[in-house]
């Protein structure tokens, strides 16, 4: 399996993906890793690591690097050799199977799009992130790379979704659920509305109109959504997380009864802690793209990057876009057939 990783992308970069790099070379012996960036800014850390000459790993040039500022459609003209469009090259000429990148996500998606392309049949890719829920994690599609979407988007985004469900949790027939305002059939706006219709004449265990108040109870495996309102979902989310950590923190601190208590439930924090953390999946996947893309998240820590280097290759194992093309071909008489733009 051989997996290109953007050595410029995150906030950290480029020492803590070379951090993650020597540990995913170290406890993935099965891999074969390209680290794509500017060398000479690369040189100090894989000597500190001392895998400048590891026999599994190559390195690729990349004179640019894609800021998180800049806009994602004009970088891609502007920084043709930017160490982000130089992984999606690598994955187009057939160098890797998957690259794994922290950097500007819109830019990301451009890159797939533009060089990768998306798989036969695909109309739009969708990031699918593994959310943390009350008896389980559930999987969000699409998470932000779509804003404005038409229903086959949507209904593509289910079927994806589904494929990966049955391979991040090993169910047969993952429930999937389409995020609305309400539960009931009819809710909703018109794109809600004309892709439960889709859904609902579609293979899939679809159980209908699922809320924000209750995907976190786990009401369906797969929760389908537009990426605009997803992305929204998905930072609420971390947000909240966020905050309640903090204010569980300050409201523990200010008697010696309440620290007391802190320090007596300590592992039940670690637990609830390391349950929403995102750095153990490492990213997200970029499903319907010509090719794995794992997006981490642009704050990734070492840990965030060996674990997406490992998301990786269990995607390629799993052949997630082998069955994410059958999927589409078994479904695509019918969602013709409704007449769907």
């Amino acid at each position: 399996m051989r997996i290109a990783v953007d050595a410029m992308g995150g906030d950290y970069a480029p020492a803590v993906v070379v951090e993650g790099i020597t540990a995913a070379l170290y406890d993935f012996p099965e891999y074969e890793l390209t680290i794509v960036g500017h060398l000479g800014k690369l040189a100090y850390y894989l000597e500190k690591y001392g895998i400048e000459d590891h026999p599994r790993l190559k390195q690729v040039h990349a004179e640019q690097v894609i800021e998180m500022s800049d806009n994602p459609t004009v970088a891609l003209r502007a920084k043709k050799h930017s160490s982000m469009t130089e992984c999606a090259r690598l994955l187009k000429d057939g160098k890797v199977d998957a690259i794994v990148s922290a950097g500007h996500t819109g830019a990301a998606v451009a890159a797939m799009k533009v060089i990768a392309r998306t798989l036969p049949g695909v109309e739009r890719p969708a990031i699918t992130a593994s959310m943390p829920g009350l008896s389980g994690r559930f999987v969000l599609a699409d998470s932000g790379a779509n804003v404005d979407c038409r229903p086959i988007h949507l209904a593509q985004f289910a079927l994806m979704g589904e494929v990966y469900a049955k391979y991040l949790f090993g169910i047969d027939k993952p429930t999937i659920g389409l995020l609305s305002v309400g539960g009931e059939e009819g809710k909703g706006n018109e794109l809600t509305k004309e892709v439960f219709k889709i859904l609902s004449k579609l293979p899939i265990n679809f159980i209908g109109n699922v809320e924000g108040n209750n995907v976190f109870q786990n009401a369906a495996d797969v929760v389908v959504s537009d990426g605009f309102i997803g992305n929204i979902l998905l930072k609420s989310a971390e947000g909240i997380s966020k905050t309640t950590m903090l204010l569980m923190k300050d409201l523990f601190s200010k008697t010696p009864a309440r620290l007391t208590g802190a320090l007596l439930s300590r592992s039940a924090f670690r637990e609830l802690k390391a349950f929403a953390d995102p750095d153990d999946f490492g990213g997200a996947p970029l499903l319907g793209t010509n090719g794995i893309c794992i997006i981490a998240h642009g704050s990734a820590s070492a840990r965030a990057v060996r674990n997406a280097v490992k998301a990786a290759g269990e995607s390629i194992k799993f052949g997630v876009n082998d069955k994410i093309v059958s999927r589409i071909a078994e479904t695509k008489e019918i969602i013709e057939s409704m007449g769907t733009k």
